[in-house]
């Protein structure tokens, strides 16, 4: 695996740490900031709209970049709003700086992702993405405990300033690693991306994302208040049981990495399966601090076990499409349709963490409980089954009619 597609991952901690501090964080910015801890949780949110704008805009704004260019504007963006972030004493200000910060990030994952396509072959897409998304789950190993004990005992502004001295750093190892140029030639037109994109079994997998992520964001999202409020466990060993989030979700992206390329339905199955058991288990037994414990370590392997099969799989569906349209004969990886697919990736996992703080809080301010978020969590799992059991249903009987179809020839 080439040292670029490490380096690539690496870069995603430093910015996905910002992505999943605030789970920690939230009870201390409420009493800085004067909100509630609902409010406060919807800068998890402000984060996600600035994913959702941010992927598809910036994966076509800048598709006639160089990938290093792009990569080093979108992290010195990102290092300037955590800057301005730390400064400020005004949500709204925090909020727009959240926005603007995942809009970038955004832009990255994009063009993160069509790196890391171009520079490994078909069957290892798969491995690629999960090794860029794990930059994530280190950051929910290292980064999201780490972010919380800063934040107890300097104040969440040093969390924000660490991730943008993290920022920095990234930036020279994306300068060390990624080729300066693209190839001759290789600006594809917008007609022919988005032909290539326009692929019916891709919108339903972008479906099957926004459903598998919200289920899995709303539970996590009010984790650090559940284990404090609900759960009675002391305010110190919340990192630590963050950390076994983490350590869960290491594992699970790890085994699903290697399970992608070759046996990414099962995985899905599996991954979406445990989410509902494992959400249902957790929301009968949060008030029991051992069983909670060991359920928030499963929550986080079955919710990043899907990670890679999510990521890799739209590729597969648009290569010959892309292969077709380029009128060069260029397939996915240099026609510059796996940018705009990348996107998409981007955009379905942040409607899921979008509406899973959203659908959480809406469910606490009704006098729900926390609890209930991992009910909700429950009901949103079991959807995304069904969406990968209708995908399955629509390819086999799209192989049926390809077979009759499909002319006789007499022997």
């Amino acid at each position: 695996m080439p040292l670029a597609v490490y380096v690539l991952g690496m870069a995603i901690f430093a910015q996905g740490t910002s992505e999943l501090m605030l789970a920690g964080l939230l009870p201390g910015m409420a009493d800085d900031l004067g909100v509630s801890v609902p409010d406060t949780g919807l800068l998890i949110s402000a984060f996600a709209i600035g994913m959702l704008l941010g992927a598809p805009v910036l994966a076509v704004l800048t598709r006639r970049w160089p990938h290093r260019r792009a990569l080093h504007a979108f992290l010195a963006a990102f290092a300037a709003a955590h800057a301005v972030g730390a400064l400020t004493s005004d949500y709204r200000v925090l909020f727009a700086t959240r926005v603007v910060g995942a809009f970038v990030y955004a832009g990255f994952w994009a063009v993160a992702a069509a790196t890391a396509i171009r520079l490994v072959p078909a069957n290892a897409r798969g491995k690629a993405m999960g090794i860029v998304a794990g930059g994530l789950t280190v950051a929910a190993i290292v980064g999201l405990p780490a972010g919380t004990v800063i934040g107890q005992h300097l104040g969440w502004r040093a969390a924000f300033w660490t991730v943008a001295a993290m920022s920095v750093i990234a930036m020279a190892g994306v300068a060390a690693t990624i080729p300066a140029g693209r190839p001759d030639g290789d600006v594809p037109r917008i007609r022919d991306e988005l032909r290539a994109v326009a692929v019916p079994r891709l919108w339903l997998l972008y479906g099957t994302i926004a459903l598998a992520t919200s289920g899995l964001m709303v539970t996590f999202s009010y984790l650090g208040a559940l284990l404090e409020e609900t759960t009675r466990i002391a305010e110190a060993w919340v990192p630590a049981v963050l950390a076994l989030y983490g350590a869960g979700a290491l594992i699970g992206i790890t085994a699903g990495g290697r399970t992608a390329d070759a046996r990414g339905v099962p995985t899905l199955y599996a991954g979406f399966g445990g989410l509902v058991l494992v959400s249902v288990a957790l929301a009968l037994t949060a008030g029991s601090p051992a069983p909670a414990v060991a359920l928030v370590f499963l929550l986080g392997l079955v919710g990043f076990a899907t990670n890679p099969t999510l990521n890799s799989r739209g590729f597969g569906m648009v290569a010959e499409r892309s292969s077709s349209f380029d009128g060069g004969g260029r397939g996915l990886e240099d026609g510059g349709s796996a940018a705009l697919v990348a996107a998409g990736n981007v955009v379905a996992f942040n409607i899921g963490i979008t509406a899973g703080p959203w659908l959480g809080g809406l469910a606490i301010d009704a006098g729900a409980g926390l609890s209930s978020t991992a009910w909700i969590g429950a009901v949103l799992g079991a959807l995304a089954l069904g969406a990968v059991a209708l995908g399955q249903r629509r390819e086999r009987t799209a192989a049926a009619v390809g077979r009759r179809a499909r002319p006789r020839v007499n022997a």
